[in-house]
Parts: C-alpha cells; structure tokens; sequence
C-alpha cells in the first residue's frame, strides 16, 4: 500500500470518502452499478483491498458489500493460489502492464468454487502512481462444463473410431501377408487406415486436458528448445537465436507447454522472414518464456482480442491460411498452469509474446530433462 492510502481501520461502512477510488465510484451513475449483474465489478485500493462492490460481485462471489469491503481480495482464490502468490502476481502485472487478464478457478462465499475470466485495471492519477484496481469478473462456470461435455464427448468418439480403425489395419497386414508386398490396393488401403489413426490419434491429444495427462517437473529452458525442434527442425540454426536460456523448473504438462510455444513460434515464422529470438528467465512472477520477431505484427486495437479463438486480426489476410486458434490454444493452456499471456506489437515492427507459468517449488526435487 502506498504512503497516502488511508488505513482500514478508519475506513468506515462503505467506500472511504478520502481514498482516490472514490471518485471513480463517484463518476459512474448508481443505477448502472445496480443493472450490471452479469458480471462482478470489484474495486480495490493500490494494496488490493476491497473498497467497492457491485449487485453482480454480490450475485457471483456470494457476498453482501458490507460483509466484503476491507477485506483483501485474495480470499476469492484457492488456498493453493494463494500460497504460490498469485493474487499479488497480477495485481504487479496489472500495474506493469496496465492491465492483466486470468481465467481459472474461484472461492465463493460458501466454498464453492466457479471458473472464472478476470480482468484487473490499474487506475493512476495524473503523475501515473497507482491509486487502485478496477476487476472485472464473469462466471464462465456454464461455459466450461458445456465445453468439457464437448470435449468428453469427442474423446469418445476418438476413442470408440481408432479401435476398429486399429483392427482393420491389423486385417490388412493378414492380407498382406497372402498378396504380392507391392499390391498397389492393398499398399493404399493401407495408407487410408494409417491415415485415420493418426487423425484419431491426434483428437484424442487435442481432448486429453492437461491433468489427465498428468504433469512433471521439467526444465523450462528444454521445453522451449524441444519446440523449436518440432516447428523449425532443419531451419533452426538459420533462423532462431537463442538468447537467455535459463533452466528454471517448472511444474506442468510438459507435451502442452511444449505445444504452446510452438504455436507461438509457428506464428513467428509464418509473419515474419528475419530471426527469431527466444529465451527463457525467471520474473518475479515465475518463469517466462519469451519469442520475439520482426514480422508484420498485430494492429493495437487488435491486441486486446487476438487470443480469442477465431480472432486472426485486422492485418491478416487470405492467403495467411489458420482459423484463429493458435493463440487460444496457448491462452488456455497457459490458464490451465495458472499463468499469463502477454504480447506486446506495432504493425511492421514485430511481436513479443510472453509466456509465464509458476516456478516449481524447491521441494518437488531435480527438473529431469523435458
């Protein structure tokens, strides 16, 4: 808490007159806060206490505004998010950056916890010091099971097509063994079957979250340079340079952390000719992987939505190919390991995306090789 913040204990029942924040509720009419119940709009002061509270926070988190308002809104996060320091990692994000987005799993009042998107805003004064925290919250709980009954459904659908594809090839090579081993039918067929399991195959990747995958510890550093093999195995050395490459331990789903930065990188090399620069440190934070390029970049006001799927940007075009899902991809992966997805741009300059996760606790023991 800055200098000039007014201490709790003389904040009376409701916003305090003094604190800075109080304009900002000033300034917005009343019955708009009362009307907006679709999302929580929660105002807090530069320490990250609740200073307001709006009809949809008390309809979301389970809260009356008097029975919130000097608490630390860290009591809105799991116990484990709150012992790796993650209520205090956006709120610095946000003053950094000015803004910061999470998407993850909330506490209610009564213990029951909802999926929530977050959006926390930095609010200054005119010499630019921080005089509070806007955050905006929408319960995506609905939406996240109906995309996770999706998902199950697809897995079965995956599941219940490679068994018979599986049999059918074990068929062919019977076959095979009774016909010429250049059979042009049978060498096609084969080709067909094969080619359906691996679609069947990757589905099933693409459905199996990162828990049912089961997470380890690993070298971030590692799962950075195993996907630059997988996106620039032979161009590499040509185009990559590898900058600060930390071996900061981590503690996640290695195959979908792997699968993030190459979608990134992938990005890096389809917009942009020159090198492409990545290295891997440690913030206070946790640890970050970060790609750079001298590529076409994203248009600003394209900067805000370019992670939502389906979203390409103002500057791409026809023969770009891609649906607008890479980067969603990332968001959601890098959601699911409880971090942060920043890109930075200007049009003809380049992109910086950065990818930061939790650092793996001391005790979970050495980061084998990813």
């Amino acid at each position: 808490m800055v200098p000039d913040d007014p201490p709790l204990s003389s904040a009376p029942p409701g916003v305090d007159p003094t604190h800075p924040l109080t304009s900002i509720r000033r300034s917005i009419p009343q019955d708009w806060d009362e009307q907006v119940d679709l999302f929580a709009i929660v105002k807090l002061d530069s320490g990250g206490f609740v200073r307001g509270w709006n009809l949809g926070a008390e309809r979301i988190k389970g809260y009356h505004e008097h029975e919130i308002l000097g608490s630390h809104f860290s009591r809105f996060y799991r116990e484990e998010d709150r012992h790796r320091g993650r209520p205090d990692q956006l709120l610095a994000a946000a003053q950094r950056d000015g803004h910061v987005e999470d998407t993850g799993w909330r506490v209610r009042n009564d213990g029951s916890e909802f999926w929530a998107r977050v959006t926390i805003s930095a609010i200054r004064n005119d010499q630019g010091q921080v005089r509070g925290f806007v955050k905006i919250v929408r319960d995506l709980t609905t939406e996240k099971q109906a995309a996770d009954e999706r998902l199950a459904l697809q897995r079965t659908f995956a599941h219940d097509l490679l068994s018979p594809v599986t049999a059918l090839r074990g068929y062919l090579d019977l076959i095979g063994e009774e016909l010429p081993p250049d059979h042009r039918l049978l060498h096609l067929a084969a080709q067909a079957s094969d080619h359906i399991i691996a679609m069947a195959q990757a589905l099933m990747a693409d459905v199996t979250t990162a828990s049912e995958r089961g997470r380890r510890r690993a070298s971030l550093d590692l799962i950075a340079r195993g996907a630059v093999s997988l996106v620039l195995p032979g161009d590499a050395p040509g185009r990559v340079v590898f900058g600060q490459m930390d071996a900061v331990p981590v503690w996640g789903d290695v195959l979908g952390l792997r699968r993030a930065i190459a979608n990134v990188l992938e990005n890096a090399a389809k917009y942009s000719d020159d090198l492409i620069e990545i290295d891997a440190f440690e913030t206070d934070e946790g640890a970050a992987v970060r790609v750079r390029d001298r590529g076409r970049g994203i248009h600003p006001d394209d900067l805000a939505s370019i992670a939502q799927e389906g979203n390409r940007g103002r500057l791409a075009d026809a023969g770009d190919g891609g649906r607008g899902i890479g980067l969603a991809s990332v968001q959601r992966i890098i959601s699911e390991h409880g971090g942060t997805l920043r890109i930075t741009s200007a049009p003809g300059t380049g992109t910086s995306v950065t990818i930061t996760i939790p650092r793996a606790d001391d005790e979970t023991g050495p980061a084998p090789r990813a």
